[in-house]
């Protein structure tokens, strides 16, 4: 970036300095007023074009440059999009294996709570079996 500028500053320079010294030698080069009119139309003619290629290949960069910053932020979002479905391939892996932990404690949780259902109804039926045979007695 500083060489563009240094290059521009440069380029500049160089046309400013040609105008002003071509100006003033045609100011005192010995020529009649027509002849001194006809070369500085050539030579404005002459700058202008100089600037016009200055503007075009400047024009040229520019766009190289924009399509090169274009490039650049393509290839970063993809990167970043195939980052992310690496990132939530490996969240529905670790969602999937919580699931199936979960489940596994949740059916040992189950068995054991049917055992502990059942004792406590045998042993509620046992208590209300012997109060009935000791109401009977």
């Amino acid at each position: 970036m500083a060489q563009d500028n240094m290059g521009k500053g440069l380029l500049i320079g160089f046309l400013t300095g040609s105008i002003v010294g071509s100006v003033i030698a045609l100011l005192y080069a010995p020529k009649s007023g027509k002849e001194l009119r006809g070369d500085i139309k050539i030579k404005s003619d002459e700058f202008i074009d100089d600037a016009e290629t200055y503007l075009e290949e400047a024009k040229h960069k520019a766009n190289q440059l924009i399509n090169d910053g274009k490039k650049k932020s393509e290839r970063l979002v993809t990167d970043a999009k195939v980052k992310v479905d690496a990132l939530l391939d490996e969240a529905e892996l670790i969602l999937k294996n919580a699931k199936d932990k979960a489940g596994v404690a949740f059916e040992g949780s189950k068995d054991k709570f049917t055992k502990e259902t059942d004792k406590l109804r045998n042993a509620v039926k046992a208590g209300i079996d012997s109060y009935k045979s000791e109401k009977e007695a």
